[in-house]
């Protein structure tokens, strides 16, 4: 392995995050894994306090704490899931509104570090980034996961394979 290049790598990892972190709090007026909540409960799929504390790696106390927080900023509600035993948590209107925020503040603050970029710079980056997400080896869960501040509208179609555990790479 290339140290070099993996600390290079290291190093503009934690500059998106911070700037993503940055734009978060700015939307939000909360950091830690609050926007990230938003965002995965978002993605509507009948997420629970459970799923929902699987993705963010957080304990279940600290996962009802956060959901808690957001029923109260009124961002979220919970409504009867499935099976009658599950709670489903929804966004609201705002929650939503608030979400579409977030996505249009992550885009901004990691395009404004692409700009110093030419076009075809952009587009070999693109096509490098999109390599390294295919070729990992990732659940179901551990793509939830890595794309918990992810804008659903924008990627469509998620290089990450979801083959661990198949037989897979």
């Amino acid at each position: 392995m290339e140290t070099g290049i993996a600390n290079l790598l290291g190093a503009l990892s934690l500059a998106v995050m911070d700037r993503i972190e940055q734009g978060a709090r700015e939307v939000i007026g909360r950091g830690g894994e609050t926007p990230a909540a938003l965002v995965v409960i978002g993605y509507g799929q009948g997420m629970t306090n459970d799923k929902l504390r699987r993705i963010l790696g957080l304990s279940h106390s600290g996962t009802v704490r956060l959901v808690d927080r957001l029923v109260s900023d009124r961002l979220v509600e919970r409504r009867a899931g499935k099976d009658g035993r599950e709670i489903a948590l929804h966004l609201t209107a705002t929650g939503a509104a608030t979400r579409n925020q977030l996505m249009t503040s992550r885009i901004s603050a990691v395009a404004s570090l692409l700009d110093v970029l030419s076009p075809a710079e952009t587009k070999r980056l693109e096509t490098l980034i999109h390599a390294l997400l295919a070729r990992q080896d990732t659940s179901e869960m551990d793509r939830f996961t890595i794309c918990r501040m992810c804008d659903d509208r924008v990627c469509t179609n998620c290089p990450l394979p979801t083959n661990k555990g198949k037989g897979g790479r």
